[in-house]
């Protein structure tokens, strides 16, 4: 249920990529205690993007999960803003974290819903 989406103006190789897809996933489920085998991440290929008028690198990451509690969106903040910062030499206040709580029956999953 947890899904991780990973936009950037930055390239990455295929193999670092992965490396960082791989630690973003693990990253998720523990902070969020949930099964691994239901996170989902996603890197979006590399476009062009300002933030603070300056194309110099940035990202903007959506995080979606059921039951994703506002308690855990500073810890969160910060763990992935330093995952990203580490992998891709982002500066942490050039990224931005959308969260949101998604309603079991807005999430579907295997022919239904949570």
């Amino acid at each position: 249920m947890p899904y991780l989406k990973i936009q950037s103006n930055q390239e990455l190789e295929a193999n670092k990529q992965l490396v960082l897809l791989k630690e973003a996933s693990a990253l998720v489920a523990a902070r969020l205690g949930k099964p691994e085998s239901y996170v989902m991440v996603n890197m979006e290929p590399s476009r062009p993007m300002l933030f603070a008028g300056s194309d110099e690198p940035t990202a903007y990451l959506e995080l979606k999960s059921i039951g994703l509690p506002e308690s855990k969106t500073k810890e969160l903040s910060q763990a992935l803003c330093q995952l990203i910062n580490s992998h891709t030499g982002i500066e942490q206040e050039r990224i931005y974290i959308e969260f949101a709580d998604a309603p079991r029956s807005m999430w579907g999953w295997n022919g239904s819903t949570f």
